[in-house]
């Protein structure tokens, strides 16, 4: 095969990763990023679109509050976004 029979093809990978691979990877790892970072308090959305209040969570499994009340326990992967990050909770060292 020649150089000219080789290019073309080089240059259609090039472009197919830039333009569909690379961008994948990168929302999987934000969205991997913002799973991780799930925390007590955080109103969140699954996506199921489920809207509600994170009560507990551990590894994989977390607890939510829904608007009624009641709790639901889903996986971690479940959560589509964090609309509403918890407050921090500061910790005061007065004395």
């Amino acid at each position: 095969m020649s150089l000219g029979a080789i290019l073309p093809l080089l240059l259609m990978f090039v472009i197919f990763y830039f333009l569909l691979i690379r961008p994948q990877q990168k929302r999987q790892r934000n969205v991997q990023t913002m799973q991780g970072g799930l925390a007590k308090g955080d109103k969140i959305v699954t996506i199921g679109g489920l809207h509600g209040i994170v009560d507990s969570l551990d590894d994989k499994i977390l607890v939510i509050r829904c608007g009624d009340g009641s709790r639901l326990t889903f996986d971690r992967s479940a959560v589509r976004e964090v609309v509403d990050k918890a407050p921090e909770k500061s910790v005061s060292l007065e004395k």
